[in-house]
C-alpha cells in the first residue's frame, strides 16, 4: 500500500490536522468489541463531523456492516442503504455533522482501502480515514488518518494511481466532553462506564 509522506501535496486537499473526539473512540471501540473481538476481523464505520481552515473535527460516528474476503481483497461488501438510513436519522439530530470520511479498525492500511476510500467520494469530496488500533501494543494515540491524492508518474507512458497522505492526528474534546470523560474515569463502577449522579 502506497503510502506518501506528510510533506508531499499536504496542501491537496486543504486538510493539514484531524481531531478525533472521545465519543468516537468510544463508539468505535464498542463496535469493535460487539462484532469482531477475539477475531482477524475489522469494522468499518462512517465518520462525521466538520471542517474548518484545515482541521478536521470527528465528532460522531456510526458503525456500517461490511464483510470481506480473507482469500480475495478485491472482494468486500459496505451496505450502502444501512449508511444512508443511518446519515439520514443522524442529519435530523445534528444538522451541522456531516459525512468526512471512514474509519477502519486495522491495525494498518490494506490492500483494499483505496477502493473504498472512493466509495466515500460520493459523500464528500476529500475523506478522511482514520484507523484505530484496537488493541495497541504501545503507548500513544491509537489513530492514524490519511487522505487520498493522485499519484501524477513523471514517465508519460505509466498512468498515474491513488496513494494515501498520512495526515497528523489527535484526540480532542470539547469542555463538556473532557468534564463528561472525567467523570467516568473517576467512577467507582468496575467497568469504568457508570457515572453515578
Amino acid at each position: 500500500m502506497d503510502v506518501i509522506s506528510t510533506s508531499v501535496g499536504a496542501g491537496a486537499t486543504g486538510i493539514e490536522k484531524v481531531v478525533v473526539h472521545p465519543l468516537v473512540l468510544l463508539s468505535i471501540v464498542d463496535n469493535y468489541n460487539r462484532v469482531a473481538k477475539d477475531t482477524r476481523k475489522r469494522v468499518l464505520g462512517v465518520l462525521l463531523g466538520s471542517t474548518f481552515r484545515g482541521r478536521v473535527d470527528i465528532t460522531n460516528s456510526y458503525a456500517v456492516p461490511f464483510e470481506e474476503d480473507d482469500k480475495d481483497a478485491s472482494i468486500w461488501f459496505l451496505d450502502h442503504n444501512y449508511h444512508e438510513t443511518m446519515f439520514d436519522m443522524f442529519k435530523r439530530i445534528n444538522a451541522k455533522e456531516h459525512v468526512i470520511g471512514w474509519y477502519s479498525t486495522g491495525p494498518k492500511l490494506r490492500e483494499n482501502d483505496l477502493d473504498i476510500h472512493e466509495l466515500f467520494r460520493d459523500y464528500c469530496p476529500n475523506p478522511v480515514l482514520v484507523i484505530i488500533d484496537v488493541q495497541p501494543r504501545e503507548l500513544g494515540i491509537p489513530t492514524k488518518a490519511y487522505y487520498a491524492v493522485e499519484e501524477v508518474k513523471e514517465d508519460a507512458t505509466q498512468k498515474s494511481q491513488k496513494a494515501f497522505v498520512h495526515v497528523a492526528s489527535e484526540i480532542g474534546a470539547y469542555e463538556a466532553e473532557e468534564i463528561g470523560m472525567y467523570c467516568n474515569r473517576s467512577s467507582p463502577s468496575p467497568t469504568g462506564f457508570l457515572i453515578r449522579l
